[in-house]
């Protein structure tokens, strides 16, 4: 098949697979792989697809606004740190039983740093 209108057409075919997910719903995905079935373009959009969603959980809890390095060992160093960080606030909450939420969690740990008064019931 051929995408765009006859003003602005893409220069090579693509293929229209159609799949089922698991709830039942037909998918339509687009692609240039001639060579593999359908039921391999489904296997990898899966794959690609939880990819995503694990991005998107890490936009919404990690908090990693901007990429600082620009190698690729910085990059994995600050993404392990944000983890690292987001793993010891849930640590905080599970062993405090707070009913806090985590950016409430976070908020207080982060002011609590410049200010060593909570420490000395410690």
């Amino acid at each position: 098949m051929l995408i765009g209108t006859t003003q602005y057409r893409a220069e090579n075919y693509f293929r229209l697979v159609r799949v089922e997910d698991t709830k039942g719903n037909i998918l339509q995905l687009v692609t240039n792989r001639f060579d593999l079935s359908a039921e391999k373009i489904s296997e990898m959009y899966k794959s690609r697809w939880a990819i995503e969603l694990f991005f998107k959980w890490m936009k919404q809890h990690v908090n990693i606004k901007k990429i600082y390095g620009q190698s690729e060992s910085a990059v994995y160093n600050q993404v392990f740190i944000a983890l690292i960080v987001f793993c010891l606030n849930v640590l905080v909450q599970n062993e405090t039983n707070s009913k806090r939420n985590l950016l409430q969690i976070s908020l207080f740990l982060r002011a609590s740093l410049w200010n060593s008064k909570w420490m000395e019931p410690l």
